[in-house]
């Protein structure tokens, strides 16, 4: 019994460092750029014998575990439990790497290999030069793949418990009836109360399928052998109905939408959608202001040419963080309009002229297929500022789970909250060498931007 009490006497220090609830399968992947075990310290007391191995609580870090035991005088060493590799050129240690099959049904889905969501998902991929990884790197990806890693290092792995609104046509959330199917690479549980604005009631349902893909490159379920993967893949989704079956809806009833939000405890809105060029929606940007002070982060597109004229609300609202689009190659996509941008991010398509990439496939998500509100697929088609402003949610979400801010609840007033995870995001952004006014601060750097050294 004596020999068990250093390891709980060290187990106890760390608890004072803010324990949390141990995520389910937090401890399996190994973090690729630090080569050591998630959420594991190899500690030894003063006098006794051999370390020991102990378990992290929730949202400690390795390196924040180990330094305050460090502290302690009657701790001999306390050190990651680093890992070995085999002396073979080439060889890199694993990355959290989804077994998600990047297909949909039947004989093609028994036939995909594990992990050939990346063979789609162009936009999850690292590029040249970023964290280290098995994968092949794309010249517009956002490395989620070494986010994903920071954040099992961090005790919260793909942003579990934060709160993402999805103000837009609905999400394939649940079953009701024939007419309406949970989309399979989403679970129940996942997804907090919501409402639909348009219908006036509880269920807010897609008939469109342009939200469901918006939610799914947020938090489409990832590693459950299902589809494609989804950023903050473990953060709740809040589904608001704010745009009927034909992608259209009126300013009171976002604003409302927005409202609604904040009072369930948002903490990111995703707004994929524009009102007209020059048009005042002072009712939205009241609402906006809101959010803003109860410390939720806003996000929405800057609209796309040809339906568009202008960057326009609920972009240039109050504290709203503007996306504009950026294709497979890294170049900006020819839909993206200039003038009031903040970021960038992956919406796919064809890039404008003078850009040295063709490289031009669209963002792959599981959502609806055409006029049906119950059948599935992974559609070439969706392309735009909506699908970017999707990727800077979902990154939003993992910035506020990695714990690199140091804003816990009640340390500093909320409004703080927003300006600093898009200050952020913007000193974390790779520059792409265009003028501010087409880029902003730049492309996304998903593990950047989660990364403590950044």
């Amino acid at each position: 019994m004596r020999r068990q009490l250093p390891i709980l006497a060290a187990a106890t220090l760390l608890a004072t460092l803010g324990p949390a609830p141990a995520p389910a399968g937090a401890a399996t992947g190994i973090s690729p750029a630090r080569e050591f075990a998630p959420r594991q310290l190899v500690v030894k007391f003063a006098g006794e014998g051999p370390g020991r191995t102990v378990t992290l609580p929730g949202g400690v870090g390795v390196r924040r575990g180990a330094a305050a035991l460090r502290r302690n005088p009657r701790i001999a060493y306390a050190e990651p439990n680093y890992i070995a590799t085999a002396s073979v050129a080439g060889f890199e240690p694993p990355a959290f790497l989804p077994d998600d099959p990047g297909t949909l049904g039947g004989a093609s889905e028994a036939a995909a290999g594990a992990g050939n969501w990346a063979l789609k998902q162009w936009s999850f991929l690292p590029y040249e030069g970023s964290s280290s990884s098995r994968l092949p790197v794309s010249p517009g990806g956002i490395d989620a793949v070494g986010a994903w890693s920071n954040l099992i290092e961090a005790g919260l792995p793909g942003a579990e418990g934060v709160r993402v609104a999805v103000l837009d046509t609905g999400i394939a959330y649940r079953d009701a009836g024939p007419a309406f199917v949970r989309s399979p690479d989403f679970a129940a549980g996942q997804f907090v109360r919501g409402y639909d604005f348009v219908a006036h009631d509880r269920m807010p349902l897609d008939e469109n399928g342009h939200g469901t893909h918006v939610a799914g490159t947020i938090a489409e379920k990832t590693d459950n052998s299902v589809g494609l993967t989804g950023l903050a893949y473990r953060a709740k989704l809040m589904p608001v109905r704010v745009l009927d079956r034909h992608g259209r809806g009126d300013a009171a009833e976002i604003a409302q939408g927005v409202r609604f939000a904040v009072r369930h405890h948002a903490q990111v809105l995703n707004m994929s959608f524009n009102f007209g060029c020059g048009k005042r929606v002072p009712e939205v940007d009241e609402a906006l202001r809101e959010a803003y002070q109860r410390g939720v982060v806003a996000v929405a597109s800057v609209g796309n040419i040809g339906s568009e004229t202008c960057v326009s609300e609920p972009a240039t609202g109050p504290q709203v963080i503007a996306v504009g689009g950026t294709t497979e190659g890294g170049c900006l996509g020819d839909y993206s309009l200039a003038g009031d941008v903040d970021l960038v991010a992956p919406g796919g398509g064809d890039p404008v002229a003078g850009c040295p990439s063709v490289l031009g496939r669209p963002i792959y998500q599981v959502t609806l297929e055409p006029g049906t509100t119950n059948v599935f697929g992974i559609p070439g088609d969706y392309v735009g500022t909506s699908m970017a402003a999707a990727h800077v949610s979902g990154v939003a979400a993992m910035v506020l789970a990695s714990g690199v801010l140091g804003l816990g609840p009640g340390k500093v007033p909320a409004r703080r909250i927003s300006n600093a995870v898009a200050r952020r995001l913007r000193k974390t952004a790779r520059d792409l060498g265009l003028p501010r006014t087409q880029q902003g601060a730049g492309l996304i750097d998903a593990a950047r931007a989660t990364s403590p050294g950044a």
